[in-house]
């Protein structure tokens, strides 16, 4: 464990935010749920000191890293029309002075609102297509483009949600090791499995023992589970260790009934989510990720799935952009 610990911390990364992120403890929030409710924690990764913030930087700090590694002169990624990924993807290429490709799928704005009006302003050059199948084969072709003048494109996966870029997340569980917080259960979003791979990697390898429960933001949980359990495999190879090292042997838990008509798509909980979030600890949660997450954290915490001498720690993964949609 020690040897897969030291090759995790040793993993080149590019410090594009580095500083820790607060655990702010959510005290009204709890005394307007009642007595029976847990302690709550929130770990701010909204207000990571980079690109507006948000997990993707963590990824992104260590896929940098290694798109330098190989020589890059251009990143080329992928994601929906306000994606948070292509956002930070799209800062890191300004921060490292390489040109970034953005294929994104839906029809072109007619105003350039949120996340898209930032993909312009980080200087993304934008490609839009018409369906989700239509991204991988613009990015490759994008970057043969380049290759034959050339180019050395690096292609980044949605998300980032590589081996790499989910080490780069389990990175970040050395602050919640570092605080005074031992989470009986860490809650937080979870869709192209990277984050949750990195949480439940970085739990195992900085010893914490907790619950990690990825609550779906559209995929079907099965689904998930093979893309989280796939992911954590591939990371303990990366790091020369067993599975067992970096939980790929251990269930994996998805909450798959927040997910209401689709990816993007409001609910009645999510909504109730924001508010009482906002209303109450003065924290804003995104429409797409977080709001639905919490909801899912709401709704455990109501049917009395965690008592009140438990501890809760809600990992706030931002996305707070797309309220200016």
């Amino acid at each position: 464990m020690a040897t897969a610990l030291a090759a995790l911390m040793s993993l080149p990364s590019i410090a594009f935010a580095p500083h820790p992120t607060p655990v702010d403890e959510l005290l009204r929030l709890r005394a307007r749920l009642g007595p029976a409710c847990p302690r709550i924690f929130v770990k701010r990764d909204d207000l990571l000191s980079f690109a507006m913030g948000g997990n993707k930087v963590r990824k992104m700090q260590a896929v940098a890293a290694e798109a330098l590694a190989a020589r890059a002169d251009t990143l080329i990624t992928c994601g929906g029309m306000q994606s948070n990924h292509a956002r930070v993807t799209a800062a890191a290429g300004a921060a490292l002075g390489l040109p970034v490709i953005l294929v994104l799928n839906g029809e072109p704005p007619e105003r350039l609102t949120a996340n898209a009006l930032l993909d312009r302003l980080f200087g993304a050059d934008i490609r839009y297509v018409a369906t989700r199948a239509d991204r991988a084969p613009a990015m490759e072709a994008a970057a043969d483009e380049l290759r034959r003048s050339g180019g050395r494109p690096f292609i980044v996966p949605l998300g980032a949600s590589t081996a790499t870029g989910a080490l780069g997340f389990a990175r970040g569980v050395a602050e919640i090791a570092a605080s005074s917080v031992r989470p009986d259960v860490i809650v937080t979003s979870t869709s192209s499995g990277g984050t949750q791979a990195g949480l439940i990697a970085g739990a195992a390898l900085f010893g914490i023992r907790t619950r990690i429960v990825g609550i779906s933001a559209d995929d079907p949980s099965a689904s998930l589970q093979i893309v989280v359990r796939d992911l954590l495999q591939q990371m303990a190879d990366r790091l020369g260790a067993k599975a067992s090292t970096t939980g790929a042997d251990a269930e994996i838990e998805v909450d798959d009934d927040c997910v209401g008509e689709g990816y993007g798509v409001p609910t009645p909980a999510s909504n109730e989510a924001m508010e009482i979030v906002a209303r109450t600890e003065g924290i804003v949660l995104d429409p797409v990720y977080t709001s639905k997450a919490f909801a899912g954290l709401l709704a455990r915490i109501r049917r009395g799935d965690f008592g009140p001498d438990q501890t809760v720690l809600f990992w706030h993964t931002g996305g707070q952009v797309g309220l200016f949609r």
